[in-house]
């Protein structure tokens, strides 16, 4: 199944890119908008102070990112570049739970998994997975929210534009080889069950907080328990010092600090997969028989200008990628949708998981011209031109909603 994660926020997508109602919604609805919860996240504000790091993250370039709140932190739109690799001083950071304490990352080899459901059921130290194999994959890493800025219904939640993705070089041990030294899955196991190693709060049921999330045992192709991240250690604020990393599918099912690795004949029952993660109608609540937030699809957008232009020949430049397969081809316009351009990939192709930067030249007049950008996967499934409306804002590849309206003189 392919079907196309959440808090408040202090900053938006720039409202020259939102349609005409949402940006309406936005501007005269903030306080409707605005949710606190356990997790330390903080009421939507239109404040434009200097942005102050949580000290987790300190280490990112502050220039680079928008904070929502200290579990929440986007990548500035225009600060993509070029480049295949995302920064990591410029990722976005999308934490349910806060982060563990920094001790977890002490001494990395020690850190223990759990692996069941197999013929030979272990539990290992990160320094043992070390000796079973390794591999490296460049791979999106996008929310399940991003683009949720764009739905004009104002569901709830971080309101994220472009920037709550990333492509990172992940190196680890494939899944499937650490299985195979376990003496391969047991019969009739449907699914691959990730546990994260948060600390829960006290006083409240495990199962309505703990991150938890199940996909298609199918995954086990591409599925890796991965310890680098952009050739570095992967840091604590994305997941060290180990992560599930499951190129193609969005970044929730990518769990963070994993300790437990389960086969299992159906999902969990953790709220976060039973009913979170779901694309529901609007005003419904979520339930299991729901479409869950596994596969991406095939999507892009404009990275520059993203506002103003010099009359004459420009260079537009933007990212795709095909989801849960590669993409194949991009295409510009600078009128709404009304003509198409090819645009070019630039840099080298890092596998069918990673994205391409595009660019492509064109003659653009005195005036305001919106500019979108429509990608195809290799299978020919191509970006579509709405959204799929749903409760919470998930899985947004709009290219209308992505595009961006530049004013040129």
């Amino acid at each position: 199944m392919s079907v196309f994660d959440a808090s408040s926020t202090s900053r938006r997508a720039p409202e020259s890119s939102l349609p005409i109602s949402r940006r309406r919604l936005l501007l005269g609805s903030a306080g409707a908008m605005a949710s606190v919860s356990l997790l330390g996240l903080s009421p939507l504000a239109r404040s434009e102070e200097p942005k102050t790091l949580p000290d987790y993250v300190r280490w990112k370039n502050a220039n680079d990112v928008i904070v929502h709140s200290a579990n929440t932190i986007e990548t500035e739109r225009g600060a993509i570049g070029s480049g295949v690799v995302t920064n990591s001083d410029k990722l976005y950071v999308r934490n349910n739970l806060p982060a563990p304490n920094a001790d977890v990352v002490a001494d990395r080899n020690a850190w223990k998994i759990t692996l069941e459901g197999v013929n030979s059921p272990q539990t290992l130290t990160l320094g043992e997975l070390k000796k079973m194999g390794v591999e490296t994959v460049t791979a999106v890493l996008q929310c399940s929210g991003n683009g949720r800025a764009y739905f004009e219904h104002g569901p709830g939640g971080t309101q994220w534009g472009t920037g709550a993705a990333g492509c990172l070089v992940w190196t680890g041990v494939p899944l499937r080889d650490v299985v195979a030294r376990l003496g391969g899955v047991k019969p009739d196991m449907n699914y691959i069950t990730s546990t994260g190693g948060e600390t829960l709060p006290a006083g409240l049921d495990p199962k309505t907080i703990m991150v938890e999330r199940s996909v298609p045992v199918r995954a086990l192709d591409q599925a890796l328990l991965a310890w680098q991240m952009n050739d570095e250690p992967v840091p604590l604020a994305h997941g060290g010092p180990l992560r599930m990393v499951i190129p193609g599918y969005f970044g929730v099912n990518n769990v963070k600090y994993v300790e437990r690795v389960a086969f299992t004949e159906g999902q969990s029952d953790a709220k976060i997969q039973a009913s979170g993660y779901r694309i529901r109608p609007i005003g419904e609540k979520g339930a299991p028989g729901q479409p869950s937030m596994w596969e991406m699809p095939v999507k892009s957008w404009v990275t520059a200008p993203l506002t103003t232009a010099s009359k004459g020949r420009n260079l537009i430049y933007g990212v795709a990628f095909g989801g849960i397969n590669a993409v194949n081809q991009v295409e510009v316009s600078a009128d709404g949708g009304e003509t198409w351009k090819s645009a070019r990939f630039l840099g080298p192709d890092m596998g069918r998981y990673a994205w391409r930067p595009f660019v492509v030249a064109m003659d653009l007049s005195a005036g305001d011209h919106r500019i979108v950008s429509r990608a195809t996967d290799t299978e020919g499934n191509t970006q579509p031109p709405t959204r799929t409306e749903n409760e919470r804002g998930y899985g947004n590849a709009s290219w209308k909603d992505h595009g961006v309206t530049v004013t040129v003189s």
